[in-house]
């Protein structure tokens, strides 16, 4: 389709300017060849005419007001028709022969008339019906003692001028026929050339249709179609990183909805059916009841993950005590990090004021801090410290253990990733509370960072706005 529409109008526009311009410039170069070589033609009739009236002045007397010697005229007149294919013959000032070829007629009064207040006379034609066939003529008086004593005409053949005019018309067709043959064969090639990467682009856009990304439009060179290409490519590359993430979207909480529910289904179904016993039946059903907490935990974390990405997270900023915050996150896990015996340090610190949404903030900190107990070890320590540069607040989490692996850390903040120590060590995370966290201090516009050292710690450090940078705008 795109070949047989834009190709072909681009082939037609670039053809018809062609042929266009060969045309005007045809037109244009016979006009003034036709001008020029008229020009010309007038130009030597008038040498000749005038050199033909001086022989005349000089061989007429006035004393008798006749040619003296009409020998030496003849003579002269034939030189100088014959040097340049002409006729000359000289009339009286009435307009009747006086001298030369035979007429068919005496020239019309106009004529002489325009020749005796002019001084010359063209003309491209018969003559009044002097001549049967048109002539250039050229016309001048012969002047002897001041006094006009008759006219001077010189005449060329004008089917000499068409016929080479027509020569140069042939010449030209036949000029313009071959440049228009090659202009429309390099126009074709030129034009499929340009034409070729829009080809590509919509095939591969036919399979990008048909769930397809791989395919890539090759870079022919880095002009405007070039960079298109480079910009497809790019673009086709986030194609295919998007359907990457969205099926991997859709395993994971494939995976995580479907083991709570097949936990709770296959429990209360031996309920149901008495094939759990009566005295064990609490014990199952509290495994239920967590199982039911878990699932609202995932659904709830999806909930804000897909409410943050399509854009209707509102901040409500307010100026409070993040150091507080903290404190109150490390309270909620108080039973899990006493059974740990875990050491806490950095809790002592002074109020740190941060402007912020505070229910997000408390989020963050909330599944740093989650992370944090998560993955220490017993008898291991976690330890909490801030910084301040005036226009953010910078607090850290580090939780000694087992530590991440130099190449899980740039797939730590992706949905649903949890790696395999993770999983080995607590199975309750659905891998999207650090994803949630950097996008909640992205809009803040903060951000996080990760320090490890394998077997030694892990350590979370974020940037949140400071209060003193709200009271300075």
């Amino acid at each position: 389709m795109l070949r047989n529409s834009l190709f072909k109008r681009y082939f037609a526009i670039c053809s018809m300017c062609v042929i266009s311009s060969v045309m005007v410039l045809g037109i244009v170069l016979l006009a003034f060849a036709s001008q020029f070589l008229e020009r010309e033609k007038y130009n030597m009739l008038a040498r000749n005419a005038r050199q033909a009236a001086a022989i005349t002045a000089d061989s007429y007397s006035s004393s008798t007001g006749s040619i003296v010697n009409s020998r030496i005229l003849t003579l002269a007149y034939g030189v100088l028709a014959s040097a340049i294919d002409a006729e000359i013959f000289l009339t009286k000032v009435s307009g009747e022969m006086a001298f030369g070829v035979h007429m068919r007629g005496p020239v019309p009064q106009s004529v002489m008339k325009r020749v005796l207040e002019t001084g010359i006379y063209e003309e491209t034609g018969l003559l009044g019906g002097v001549f049967a066939e048109p002539q250039y003529v050229v016309a001048v008086p012969v002047v002897s003692d001041n006094v006009i004593v008759g006219v001077v005409f010189t005449a060329a053949s004008a089917s000499d001028m068409n016929e080479f005019m027509r020569s140069l018309i042939e010449m030209f067709i036949i000029s313009a026929v071959v440049i228009l043959i090659i202009a429309f064969i390099l126009i074709y090639f030129i034009t499929a050339n340009l034409v070729k990467p829009l080809n590509e682009m919509l095939s591969a856009t036919q399979s990008f249709s048909q769930g397809d990304f791989s395919v890539r439009v090759p870079i022919a060179g880095y002009d405007e179609i070039g960079k298109l290409a480079m910009a497809f490519n790019n673009m086709a590359s986030t194609l295919a990183t998007t359907e990457n993430s969205r099926r991997s979207f859709v395993a994971n909480v494939s995976h995580e909805l479907k083991t709570p529910m097949t936990t709770i289904g296959g429990f209360v179904d031996g309920i149901l059916d008495g094939t759990v016993p009566e005295e064990k039946r609490t014990q199952y059903l509290q495994i239920v009841s967590a199982e039911v907490k878990r699932l609202s935990r995932l659904v709830r974390s999806m909930l804000d993950s897909a409410r943050i990405e399509a854009g209707e997270l509102v901040l409500n900023p307010v100026i409070f005590d993040l150091s507080e915050i903290v404190r109150q996150a490390v309270f909620t896990f108080e039973q899990v990090i006493t059974d740990k015996r875990v050491e806490i340090e950095g809790l002592e610190e002074d109020k740190i004021m941060v402007f912020a949404d505070e229910d997000l903030i408390h989020q963050v900190v909330y599944n740093l801090v989650e992370n944090a107990v998560k993955f220490v070890e017993e008898d291991g320590r976690l330890s909490f410290r801030y910084g301040n540069d005036g226009r953010m607040v910078y607090m850290a989490v580090r939780n000694t253990g087992q530590g991440i692996e130099k190449q899980e850390m740039p797939q730590l903040f992706e949905r649903f990733y949890k790696s395999d120590k993770s999983r080995s060590l607590n199975k309750q995370g659905a891998g999207l509370g650090l994803h949630i966290t950097r996008t909640i201090l992205n809009y803040h516009k903060g951000e996080i960072f990760v320090r490890s050292v394998p077997g030694e710690y892990a350590e979370f450090e974020c940037s949140i706005p400071a209060a003193s940078r709200c009271e300075k705008t």
